[in-house]
């Protein structure tokens, strides 16, 4: 363990990183639970960073939509993959950029000299998502099990006779929704296609664009070495890739659908949406002195990162506008010295909605307080090898793929800089930047 001895920040190194085959939910991974998935992604990186388990310090991993058997599904996940008892894990929670955090966290201990070795990452399944039994049974099951018991059988019935029959059997219909507005990120990303003029032919270009350049990547081993393979318990079977992506997408094709939010006038469909997926990762760090110590070379360096908060009603999947500037700002470049982009997909919209506002000088002026628009999005570098719409998004693990990607992007692209970014519920966002360590 480090030991912090002055003021001095350590420098947080990225060592390796990997994850599992995303498999869309209900499929490859029907059966098991989130701490699996990232056991799986945990064990694969012990194996190709050759790091002894007794090496790691902490454990830290992503996960939104938790199960209440596994409040801490960090700890599970490490003790999944072997790691000893004595070594601290926990779980971060911020919608979609939960990975984020969890490398954040794990930079924080890192650099201020309270750990030397960290795993971060996260996991998700909603092939198995907890569902509410309804409101009027659960506090029905409460009052006479726990808090106001009745002291006899009559009183038992008459508690039982104000219940309706379908209360027993109807649960509560779970729901990706903002709390505070009741709104579905679905409809949020009509709302923003509609205010910025975001046509259907653009985010259906870019849908299809996402599922192409994943399909290419399958034979890439650029791109596949970051999968881990799992044979899934119990079956037997071997899983090795995404099951997300389709070869079979074009715009044609997808430009039939009916727009899942708005049925009449929509232009945000299920093809140019992420999928529920499931799915685990994992990313070592490490200081600097202690990679060298242990002969590891790291890929890349954090230089920097930032995280926003935004409008809940218009700028909700804006995150990556808001985070990205301040992350270039605190790693003294520009968007220009970017190399490399690796931004979730929330929405087709949501992304060229990003592209937008970065190269917009009244966006920079009224939202930013810049002088000048922050710059280009170049479309070119932004993930090539597919993204969340069509590799998927396991909320808690897509940091974990992001971060991965991008440094290896870094290594095999000989470019400086790159960013991770992402939206999340809540309308925050995250940005990360990397600096090749070659």
């Amino acid at each position: 363990m480090a030991k912090k001895t002055d003021n001095t920040m350590k420098r947080v190194a990225v060592i390796d990183g990997c994850r599992v085959p995303f498999q869309r939910s209900g499929t490859g991974y029907y059966d098991l639970m989130a701490w699996q998935l990232g056991s799986f992604a945990l064990k694969g990186l012990l194996v190709r960073t050759g790091i002894a388990p007794g090496e790691i310090d902490h454990v830290m991993m992503g996960c939104v939509a938790g199960d209440i058997a596994t409040t801490n599904v960090a700890r599970e996940v490490a003790l999944g993959a072997g790691l000893p008892v004595s070594v601290p894990a926990h779980t971060s929670t911020l919608a979609c950029v939960s990975a984020n955090v969890a490398a954040v966290n794990a930079a924080n201990l890192i650099a201020t000299g309270n750990a030397d070795t960290v795993v971060a990452g996260g996991v998700e399944t909603f092939s198995d998502a907890d569902i509410k039994i309804s409101s009027r049974y659960r506090r029905f099951i409460l009052d006479v099990t726990m808090y106001h018991r009745p002291r006899s059988f009559i009183a038992m019935l008459k508690r039982l006779v104000k219940m309706r029959p379908l209360d027993f059997v109807v649960p509560e219909k779970p729901a990706v929704s903002e709390y505070s507005t009741g709104l579905i990120m679905g409809q949020t990303a009509e709302r923003l296609a509609k205010r910025l003029g975001i046509s259907r032919q653009d985010q259906d270009a870019y849908a299809a664009q996402s599922h192409q350049r994943a399909c290419r990547a399958k034979d890439n081993p650029a791109a596949a070495k970051e999968i881990v393979p799992v044979v899934v318990p119990g079956k037997g079977s071997l899983v090795t890739r995404d099951n997300g992506p389709r070869e079979d997408t074009s715009i044609e094709k997808i430009a039939k659908l009916k727009g899942a939010f708005d049925r009449k006038y929509g232009t945000v469909t299920a093809a140019n949406s992420s999928f529920l997926t499931d799915g685990g990762s994992a990313v070592l760090l490490m200081s600097e002195e202690k990679a060298k110590a242990c002969g590891l070379k790291p890929k890349a360096y954090i230089r920097s990162f930032a995280f926003s908060g935004q409008d809940l009603v218009d700028e909700l999947l804006l995150g990556p506008c808001f985070s990205i500037p301040k992350a270039l700002e605190r790693a003294g470049i520009t968007l220009k010295d970017i190399g490399v982009f690796e931004i979730h997909e929330a929405f087709a919209s949501q992304i060229l909605a990003n592209a937008m506002c970065l190269a917009s000088e009244r966006f920079a002026k009224e939202k930013l307080g810049l002088d000048r628009a922050v710059g280009e999005l170049d479309m070119d570098r932004l993930n090539i090898y597919g993204g969340s719409l069509s590799l998927g998004h396991p909320f808690g693990a897509t940091g974990g793929r992001l971060i991965t990607t991008c440094c290896n992007r870094l290594v095999d692209e000989g470019v400086q800089f790159g960013v991770v970014a992402g939206c999340g519920g809540g309308a925050l966002g995250n940005a990360i930047i990397f600096e090749n360590a070659n």
